[in-house]
């Protein structure tokens, strides 16, 4: 009846439950894997799209995010895409080998980039291997670290980049590194 509801309907589905990271503290499961899991057969990389040209540190900035709702930023953001930063109460070396360490337990997620400032990540969702983009910089002039996730293809991600960010924040806070 409706020959191309299918496949959106299957996405949408799929999206739902493959990319819920579980709100427990990851690091007290260490024998969660990273890596995917499964793929549904044949799709192998066809989701993964290519790192956006938009990534990285420009004018002590990262970038904003695109108009698409699958984004979001800490940085001059408008409100639809606007997420707080993280503060933390330590050194900023220590905060960053904290956020290294939550990083290794975020299911599917591998750090790709990492200098003294700045991480990148790339997340991929379980079933259809869709990647996101993550981004982590840490200011020398604040306490703070400023991030940035965004979806690599299509238009909506249903909140999942904002909410692993979130997690992340919560992994955080729960090992005493921001208030």
């Amino acid at each position: 009846m409706f020959p191309n509801l299918l496949p959106i309907l299957l996405a949408t589905v799929i999206t739902l439950t493959s990319n819920l990271w579980v709100t427990l503290p990851a690091w007290a499961n260490p024998s969660l894997p990273t890596a995917p899991i499964a793929t549904l057969p044949g799709l192998g990389k066809t989701f993964a799209g290519t790192p956006s040209q938009n990534l990285g540190i420009h004018n002590q900035q990262l970038q904003p995010c695109p108009a698409s709702p699958n984004c979001v930023v800490s940085q001059n953001a408008d409100t639809d895409h606007a997420i707080a930063p993280i503060a933390y109460q330590t050194d900023r070396d220590t905060a960053r080998k904290a956020l290294l360490q939550v990083l290794t337990v975020v299911p599917r997620t591998q750090v790709v980039e990492q200098t003294d400032d700045y991480i990148r990540f790339e997340s991929t969702s379980r079933l259809m291997g869709f990647v996101d983009d993550g981004e982590f910089y840490f200011p020398e002039d604040a306490s703070i670290i400023q991030m940035r996730s965004a979806a690599r293809m299509g238009e909506s991600d249903l909140g999942v980049n904002r909410r692993r960010l979130e997690q992340i924040r919560l992994a955080l806070k729960d090992l005493g590194i921001s208030p």
